[in-house]
């Protein structure tokens, strides 16, 4: 099967409701209070006016820099002709009504082992999770609630990208949001103190990279950013690093695919949402369905065909790609529990949300787990090895699911075992 994301041109958005991939706000009238985020690229003198003229927030060599602009000054610089402009646009949540009810977090805990981790470890008797030690996860996302008592433990790097008047902000990532949280503890919450929930790799560490705002969109630039400040970071840390993405958008971004092809030529290992936007067909968001990146499609609790069956509204690949088991843009590569899911949330509760959010962080956990238990493996081997656990677990339940590779379900369901 073949590879394929769905990016917008700059922003994404958390994919955390059943239809939430995000749109582009486009046919507003403009006023010269608006600002708009723009990659500038051009020869070497005339960016530098540029930026010397309206500041740089993020140097990507090679492409040029980006910056913040009003509709003014956007005017003036699409009449620079030596200059190449691009806007990047700012990408809404589509949240309906089914996702949104599903949006009232509660104190108590219904299940320490939801039914998405006895699916991954393939045991519904499990009591506790294990595993991930020294595996570190970058969560981007809308940041964490770092005191949760089944994530404080776990919380090893806190960086804000979303900040209007800085790029960059350490030890900062609060998520005024939830979204962050619930997937970050779907990945390595540790049970707290004996009372708690459990992700699939306690022992994993968090680095909580916040790119999207608490509204849940985030520019492309930021999100590059901090794609190759993770991939910097397992550099100079000697560190394995997972890289969690549960957002998207349905256009391909060039920033953020250099950023995926980057990390991965670092070896860290690029994990990305599908989207929601299913049953259709070619409908995978980017950055999942970037080659580099493994995309993951949405299951639900539900017996079908003998197996899982896929989420209706999980994106589906191109049909003309399944069956070769070889990932190509804009193909589905695995998929797992993704339908009420619950997990850790920004009020120090706990809440049940949908998504190809939620399957995300549960390969991103296995993930971590397979990799501390085979720390010589690169990044490459460790993908294979989820692709092979995946193949070993075929799901033939929903819509454009199948023996073998499919378009809906990509290679099958990994597990722990």
């Amino acid at each position: 099967m073949k590879k394929g994301k769905i990016l917008g041109a700059a922003v994404m958005s958390a994919l955390m409701g059943i239809s939430m991939f995000a749109t582009a706000a486009f046919g507003q009238q403009t006023t010269s209070q608006e600002s708009y985020r723009v990659l500038i690229q051009g020869p070497s003198a005339d960016k530098a006016k540029a930026k010397a003229s309206y500041g740089a927030r993020w140097e990507f060599e090679g492409q040029g820099f980006t910056t913040t602009v009003n509709a003014q000054q956007y005017q003036a610089l699409l009449k620079n002709k030596n200059l190449k402009i691009e806007r990047l646009p700012e990408l809404q949540l589509g949240v309906n009504q089914d996702a949104a009810s599903k949006l009232a977090a509660t104190a108590v805990l219904s299940d320490r082992t939801p039914w998405g981790i006895q699916a991954i470890y393939n045991d519904p008797n499990i009591a506790s999770t294990s595993g991930g030690s020294g595996i570190k996860v970058a969560v981007l996302d809308t940041g964490v609630y770092k005191t949760h008592s089944d994530l404080a433990a776990n919380v090893e790097q806190c960086k804000d990208f979303s900040q209007i008047k800085s790029p960059l902000v350490e030890g900062s990532c609060a998520d005024g949001n939830g979204h962050g949280t619930h997937v970050s503890g779907t990945i390595l919450a540790n049970g707290g103190s004996g009372q708690g929930i459990y992700g699939v790799a306690p022992d994993a560490k968090l680095w909580s990279y916040k790119v999207l705002n608490n509204r849940g969109t985030g520019y492309s630039d930021d999100i590059a950013a901090a794609i190759r400040k993770a991939a910097d970071e397992s550099v100079r840390t000697g560190s394995h690093v997972i890289i969690s993405m549960s957002l998207g958008s349905s256009s391909k971004d060039s920033l953020i695919s250099s950023a995926v092809d980057y990390a991965y030529g670092k070896g860290v290992l690029v994990v990305a949402a599908a989207g929601n936007d299913g049953p259709g067909t070619n409908t995978i968001g980017y950055p999942g369905a970037l080659v580099n990146a493994v995309a993951v499609a949405a299951l639900e609790n539900v017996q079908q065909n003998g197996t899982y069956r896929v989420a209706d509204f999980s994106s589906r690949g191109n049909p003309a790609t399944a069956g070769d088991y070889i990932i190509q843009e804009r193909d589905v590569e695995v998929s797992a529990p993704g339908r009420a899911i619950e997990s850790t949330w920004n009020d120090g509760a706990y809440n049940t949300i949908s998504g190809t959010s939620m399957a995300t962080p549960h390969v991103s956990g296995l993930a971590a787990k397979i990799w501390a238990a085979n720390p010589s493996w690169s990044n490459v081997q460790l993908r294979t090895e989820l692709q092979n656990r995946a193949k070993a677990n075929d799901i033939k339940g929903g819509t454009g699911a199948g023996i073998g590779d499919d378009y809906a379900s990509g290679f099958g369901f990994p597990r722990v075992r």
